[in-house]
């Protein structure tokens, strides 16, 4: 059964990991790159925040069979 991932600014990320995502907390380039290169085999789909998409842009063609997704920018919230 194929998994997805996680690759973001930690506070980002973290809920993720409730709902079985493998998750990769990273505050930075280098932990971003380091988590996608150790992507388990059985990850199909890669949600990645706005900024580790940045981080990420040249490793994602690297993996053609994952489809990356990236995660709309937080939005301040407002009553109706």
């Amino acid at each position: 059964m194929a998994r997805a991932a996680v690759i973001g600014e930690p506070l980002r990320v973290s809920g993720y990991g409730l709902a079985g995502a493998w998750l990769c907390p990273a505050p930075d380039q280098q932990e971003a790159v380091r988590g996608w290169l150790s992507l388990p085999a059985d990850i199909a789909v890669v949600i990645l925040t706005r900024q580790a998409a940045g981080w990420l842009s040249d490793e994602l063609a690297s993996r053609p069979d994952l489809l990356p997704v990236i995660l709309p920018d937080p939005q301040p919230w407002s009553p109706s």
